[in-house]
C-alpha cells in the first residue's frame, strides 16, 4: 500500500481506490474491518453534524420560498415552486452542500489523522502485526462515510421540505397535508434514486480522497496540513464533476 502511494499521484490513488473498493465489496470476509470505527466514523459524520445540516436545509428551504414567493402569484396553487423544491433541492443542493459539510468536518480529520499515524509509524505497527491497513483503517472510515452521507441526504432533504413549508405559511394558509400532496405529486422515483446514487458516490469520494491523502505522507509531520488542503481541493473538484456526470446521465437515460 505505502508503495502504490509512491507512484504517480493519479495511478498511485487508481490503485488505492481499487483495493480500497475490492476490500470494501468482500467485508463479510475481511476480518480486519472494525465495528467500532466504524460507528465512531458514523457518530462523527452524520450525528454530530446534523445541527449544521438542519441549519442549512432549513435556510435552503425557506430561501427557495422566498425567492419564489416573488415571482409566483397565488402561492397555494404555484406548483411551480414544489417543482423548484424538487429540482434544485432534492436532485442538487442537498447532495452537493451536505458534501461539503462532509468534506469539511470528516474529510479533513481522515485526512489528518491517517497522516499523524503515518507520521508516528503506527501504520506501519499495524502492518507488523499482519493488519491490513486498508481493511482495518481505511474500509471502515469508507463504510461509515457512505452510511452517514446517505443518511444525512434523507435528513437535509426531509428538513428542506419542511423548511419550506414552515416559510410558506408566512405567505398563505397552506395546509402541511396539500403542500405536501403537491410535492408528491412533482416527486419521482427518479429523482429519489438520483439523490441516493449521488450520496453513495460522494461518500466513495471523499472517504477515498480523503484517506489517500493521509496515507501518502511520508515521514515529516509538515506534510499532514499539506495533504489535508489537497485532499479538501480534490474531494471538492471530484465532487462537483461527479456531480454533472450522475445529473447528465440521469438526463439522457
Amino acid at each position: 500500500m505505502n508503495k502504490d502511494c509512491d507512484k504517480k499521484p493519479s495511478m498511485g490513488f487508481f490503485l488505492f481506490f481499487i483495493q480500497s473498493l475490492f476490500e470494501t465489496l468482500r467485508i463479510k470476509n475481511n476480518r480486519h474491518v472494525n465495528g467500532l470505527i466504524i460507528l465512531r466514523q458514523i457518530l462523527f459524520t452524520g450525528y454530530e453534524a446534523l445541527p449544521l445540516i438542519s441549519f442549512l436545509a432549513l435556510s435552503i428551504g425557506g430561501l427557495i420560498i422566498l425567492q419564489g414567493s416573488k415571482f409566483l402569484e397565488g402561492f397555494g396553487q404555484g406548483i411551480w415552486i414544489h417543482i423548484i423544491l424538487v429540482t434544485v433541492v432534492i436532485n442538487e443542493l442537498s447532495g452537493i452542500l451536505t458534501a461539503l459539510v462532509v468534506i469539511a468536518r470528516s474529510g479533513t480529520a481522515i485526512s489528518t489523522e491517517l497522516g499523524n499515524m503515518k507520521v508516528s509509524r503506527q501504520i506501519q505497527l499495524i502492518e507488523s502485526f499482519g493488519i491490513s491497513p486498508i481493511g482495518y483503517l481505511v474500509v471502515s472510515r469508507i463504510i461509515g462515510v457512505v452510511i452517514s452521507m446517505v443518511l444525512l441526504v434523507v435528513y437535509f432533504n426531509l428538513i428542506a421540505i419542511l423548511g419550506g413549508w414552515l416559510f410558506s405559511i408566512f405567505f398563505s394558509t397552506l395546509e402541511f397535508r396539500a403542500f405536501i400532496n403537491d410535492f408528491l405529486s412533482i416527486l419521482r422515483f427518479s429523482h429519489i434514486f438520483s439523490s441516493l446514487i449521488k450520496s453513495v458516490v460522494f461518500g466513495l469520494i471523499i472517504s477515498c480522497v480523503s484517506a489517500y491523502q493521509g496515507m501518502s505522507v511520508r515521514q515529516a509531520s509538515t506534510e499532514v496540513p499539506q495533504r489535508t488542503i489537497r485532499a479538501v481541493v480534490t474531494s471538492i473538484s471530484a465532487v462537483i464533476v461527479a456531480d454533472i456526470l450522475i445529473t447528465w446521465l440521469f438526463w439522457f437515460f
